[in-house]
């Protein structure tokens, strides 16, 4: 898993596409529980180089209902994007992630944990990746139908400010789908011992 995280952050795949240059940004432990599966790191998280440390990860903290210090701690979670380097800005919002990083290393770093118990995959792009065929339609069609897909994945919406329209007209998503989410995370945590 070393050498496997720092051929990683020395990657440069697609560093021509890259606003800022690359700068992988991801965390991953071989005792992981519980794999998040996102987009892509932002400018904040370019700059500091810690995964989620945005408005949006304060607020998928909240949604997990789990602390900072549980968050980062690698062997409970892993934080893998679906592009691990900032893509740089688009006309709303960022750009998508490249598509090169994802099957380039995620096969490879998840075989490297083989304690992930549940996946959450975080907006369309990881479940377009994930789960291909199986997808309804849209986003919402498909976090509405989220036990489709356990218990391997957690499928939910980015946790995004931008997002905020979403949650106000889905409000059967913080109703019903986060407290199964939250049970979900507790009992692995609770299951976690090292």
């Amino acid at each position: 898993m070393k050498q496997l995280l720092q051929n990683i952050s020395s990657c440069t795949i697609c560093q021509n596409y890259l606003p800022f240059g690359p700068r992988p940004v991801i965390t991953a432990h071989p005792d992981a529980k519980i794999a998040i599966i996102g987009q892509a790191p932002g400018a904040k998280v370019h700059e500091t180089g810690i995964p989620w440390d945005d408005p949006s990860g304060k607020q998928l903290r909240k949604w997990l209902g789990i602390t900072d210090t549980q968050f980062y701690d690698d062997r409970l979670f892993t934080l893998i994007p679906m592009g691990f380097c900032y893509p740089g800005k688009g006309n709303s919002g960022d750009l998508p992630p490249r598509p090169e990083c994802a099957p380039q290393w995620h096969q490879t770093l998840l075989e490297e944990m083989p304690n992930i118990t549940l996946t959450i995959l975080i907006g369309q792009y990881a479940q377009k990746y994930y789960l291909r065929e199986r997808l309804p339609g849209n986003l919402t069609e498909t976090v509405r139908q989220y036990t489709d897909y356990l218990p391997e994945y957690f499928v939910m919406p980015h946790p995004s400010p931008r997002n905020r329209f979403w949650l106000r007209k889905n409000p059967w998503f913080e109703e019903a789908v986060l407290p199964e989410l939250q049970k979900r995370i507790s009992t692995v945590l609770n299951d976690a011992i090292y």
